[in-house]
């Protein structure tokens, strides 16, 4: 043979197998999504996602207080009303007293070190189940949808979170968030990690099961993404970041692992965050109970293949596995 073609002999030994990789997993990369709910004592199993449930704000320091202690640092908080009275202006989105905001308050106050994002979106608040306000035609009606959701983030802020992740893929939110932000004297102190990539993809089945936002009537198809527009992708990730977005996302994650390559050469300054979502954790589950792979051996490829496309940031609700394994 030639002394090219011998690769072998840099990847025989276990050690000199972790070097091949340009970036390794920490448990700082993961963020654990986690579902609230307005029922302060709930702990209810959601049957789609395996080992995930809605939480009552009274439950959370017994559900992650062994996950701090385990080297959890982040999570990134959804709303799920159930006892509100949703409206066309998704007005519990920001109730002093509602799920999100409470649980705010709360987990800086039992974890001061965790650092918490707050998804913002009008879906799970809205009586028709739709990410923005709606003309008569049952159409987005774009501005006042992005002065709405603008008003939401500052009040997550103000309540103390550390960052606010608009999801609703409404054009211009960014720019009119980070305005908000920086009005409200917030623009130093909360992050905003923009979903800038959103797809509209098959793969949100159980996150709406959880969250109980599946839409009244229509789909996603006229503002989040089709799943063949890589130079929409591209566009929307340019403008996000030039809107004054801190952080860049890609949802889902393991389809679209060129679209996360594209964003790390597109802004290769900024942090790139992934989210590996509801259908995709609950295939690698179906699949591993089915005896296809290892559980374990699959999360990690899945989410290797993530950090390998340049992901600095994963969202998974594999996070508290990954604490025990890391």
């Amino acid at each position: 043979m030639d002394i090219s073609s011998i690769l072998q002999g840099g990847y025989q030994h276990p050690l000199s197998r972790s070097w091949q990789a340009r970036r390794h997993l920490t448990k700082s990369m993961f963020m654990y999504p986690i579902f609230i709910t307005d029922d302060p004592n709930a702990s209810v199993i959601i049957p789609s996602l395996p080992g995930q449930r809605r939480w009552g704000v009274n439950k959370l320091e017994e559900f992650l207080g062994p996950l701090v202690k385990k080297g959890l640092e982040s999570v990134i908080l959804f709303g799920v009303p159930l006892n509100c009275q949703k409206d066309m202006q998704g007005t519990p989105a920001d109730d002093p007293t509602g799920p999100v905001i409470l649980a705010i308050k709360k987990l800086r106050e039992l974890f001061p070190t965790l650092y918490i994002a707050c998804d913002v979106c009008l879906c799970e608040y809205t009586d028709h189940g739709h990410c923005g306000l709606l003309h008569g035609d049952g159409t987005i009606d774009t501005a006042p949808s992005v002065q709405r959701i603008a008003e939401v983030a500052v009040n997550y802020a103000k309540a103390g979170a550390h960052c606010v992740a608009p999801s609703d893929m409404m054009d211009g939110r960014i720019k009119a968030i980070k305005r908000g932000l920086i009005d409200a004297g917030y623009g130093n102190k909360c992050t905003l990690m923009a979903y800038s990539a959103k797809f509209a993809s098959s793969l949100y089945g159980p996150f709406r099961d959880a969250a109980g936002s599946a839409p009244s009537f229509g789909n996603r198809k006229c503002y989040q993404l089709p799943p063949t527009g890589r130079g929409l992708a591209r566009r929307a990730i340019q403008r996000d970041a030039a809107e004054g977005a801190d952080i860049i996302m890609v949802k889902p994650a393991l389809p679209y692992l060129d679209i996360i390559a594209d964003a790390a050469q597109i802004a290769p300054d900024h942090p790139l965050a992934c989210y590996q979502v509801s259908g995709e954790f609950a295939m690698i589950h179906a699949g591993a109970a089915a005896g296809v792979y290892d559980l374990k051996t699959m999360a990690f490829e899945s989410v290797e293949s993530m950090v390998r496309a340049g992901a600095t940031l994963i969202l998974s609700y594999f996070t508290p596995e990954f604490l025990e394994w890391l």
